[in-house]
């Protein structure tokens, strides 16, 4: 808008305003380029229409949550859900079935629970995601455990086997070196977080590959004797390996060492599986003594539930498209429906959906959130961890994202979405542990859990416990219990109670 000089301003006067025009002109010009340079970073996503008609706020609330409908599930679904994974279980329980089956429920061979009176230095290896770990731990009165965590780079986890076991070996014989053990005989547990199929307390064959790892020559083989290769190969590390273990049998065991009414073990992290205590006469699969005790801890290998088409009932135009881009289409689809490597995707997908319908950010996305796995899965528990009508975790995620003007609005359903996202995980975690709860049917049994959705999640423990209160069998009584490292101390009281079994045989 230009400043028009009064009839009387002498001439330096009109001189000074038509710099003031200009300067305003400048100033206009910069500030619209500036908008067209920030749209420019935004586009319609692929298959967006082209025109967004106005609406109001609550009308767009109410299509958000229309499209989020299909990740609610109602109690009748949750019921369904419960029945076809306890009919699942049967079927892996069972010899004749369980080759057919998708989920496996392997023996774990480990038939005693710590009585809290374990003691004695134990190492424990702890592979089971990016990272693995070597521990040395104490235990006693206490337990004290001294740590390191080594990396597993990209191309060892995708590489030949041998070069896995190589680089584990490596690691090994590097923490026993810093901390001068050379000249100790520990025994050693070895928490190995992949399906397998155990044939022994100190043998099991790799199922298949999870979790981003694809090393070749391993599948179908022995793990245990693949790490003794790689230890003998170096010819510089004495160790006795008393157990192979899943993190969930860890789990378990770690939290039975101070809760002597723990029965399951959960993992709801990068991955999803649980173990549970089953009575001997019902696992047909069995090859072992009969002798007392007349239990085994079953490690069920739950992510594949549904991998035979019976969930389709509840999956997803998102988890159809999770499951089409993974390394392991057809797999794991229970799990790639709840846990934190897929979580992330899944609200992210959600959110391209509302803004190609125009219900997000004017209908524009950037260019970040129309990449895949750019929205991380602890994006959801940050954004849920705002207080009701406080939007600054979601606000600084957004900008993360590229989305510098959002709305309130737009911030709130984004939370919704995510909201959505994981009370469906839970609630199906928590399908799962209702059944197991059901299957042993004691009075009072407590749930170890660990991993880091349900350490992080604000609401994942309520949400659970809420859908499992529903589910379960009248007079069952229980409780979740965050459980202390299982995959590490866990493995130490399995080779703790594995080495007080052979000295009293």
């Amino acid at each position: 808008m230009e400043i028009v000089a009064a009839a009387d301003s002498d001439e330096r006067g009109l001189s000074l305003l038509k710099v003031v025009n200009v300067l305003q002109r400048v100033v206009v010009f910069i500030h619209s380029f500036t908008i067209d340079k920030f749209k420019g970073n935004l586009q319609r996503p692929s298959g967006a229409s082209q025109e967004m008609p106005h609406m109001r706020e609550e009308d767009i609330a109410t299509k958000v949550k229309d499209i989020c409908q299909e990740l609610v599930l109602n109690h009748e679904a949750m019921k369904e859900v419960c029945s076809c994974l306890q009919e699942e279980i049967n079927r892996g329980l069972g010899k004749d079935s369980n080759p057919e089956a998708t989920i496996k429920c392997f023996p774990t061979y480990v038939r005693e629970l710590p009585n809290g009176k374990e003691n004695g230095r134990f190492l424990a290896l702890d592979l089971g995601g990016t990272n693995f770990r070597v521990l040395l731990i104490e235990l006693g009165a206490k337990c004290t455990m001294d740590s390191r965590i080594y990396a597993v780079p990209q191309p060892i986890m995708v590489g030949p086997g041998e070069g896995l076991f190589d680089h584990i070996a490596e690691c090994l014989a590097s923490f026993i070196k810093e901390r001068d053990l050379g000249t100790e005989l520990l025994p050693l547990g070895f928490t190995f977080s992949f399906p397998c199929k155990q044939e022994g307390l100190t043998k099991a064959r790799l199922a298949c590959w999870t979790k981003g790892f694809k090393c070749a020559g391993v599948e179908g083989r022995d793990v245990v004797e693949l790490l003794k290769q790689a230890i003998a190969r170096r010819g510089d590390v004495k160790i006795k390996i008393c157990a192979v273990l899943n993190d969930t049998t860890g789990t378990l065991m770690s939290c039975a060492w101070k809760n002597h009414n723990c029965r399951i073990g959960l993992i709801v992290g990068t991955g999803t599986n649980a173990c549970y205590m089953e009575k001997l006469e019902k696992v047909e699969l069995w090859d072992g003594s009969t002798d007392e005790p007349h239990q085994v801890i079953i490690n069920t290998e739950w992510g594949a539930f549904g991998d035979n088409g019976c969930l389709d009932f509840v999956r997803t135009e998102y988890d159809n498209t999770i499951d089409r881009e993974s390394i392991n289409p057809g797999r794991q689809l229970y799990e790639k429906m709840i846990s934190g490597m897929y979580m992330g995707e899944i609200a992210r997908q959600v959110l391209v959906r509302l803004v190609s319908d125009g219900l997000l950010f004017g209908g524009y996305a950037s260019d970040i959130l129309l990449e895949k796995g750019s929205f991380f899965t602890k994006y959801i528990s940050e954004i849920e961890s705002d207080k009701p009508d406080d939007f600054n975790n979601c606000r600084a995620i957004l900008e993360e994202l590229g989305f510098n003007d959002a709305t309130d609005a737009d911030c709130a359903n984004v939370r919704y979405a995510c909201e959505c996202v994981s009370r469906r995980a839970a609630n199906l975690a928590a399908a799962g542990v209702a059944v197991l709860l059901n299957r042993i049917n004691e009075e009072s049994v407590t749930v170890a859990v660990d991993g880091s959705v349900y350490r992080f999640h604000p609401h994942f423990h309520n949400l659970m416990v809420e859908q499992i209160s529903h589910l379960i069998k009248p007079g069952i009584k229980f409780d979740l219990m965050l459980s202390e490292d299982g995959s590490g101390r866990g493995a130490a009281l399995v080779a703790a109670v594995a080495s007080r079994s052979a000295s009293m045989r």
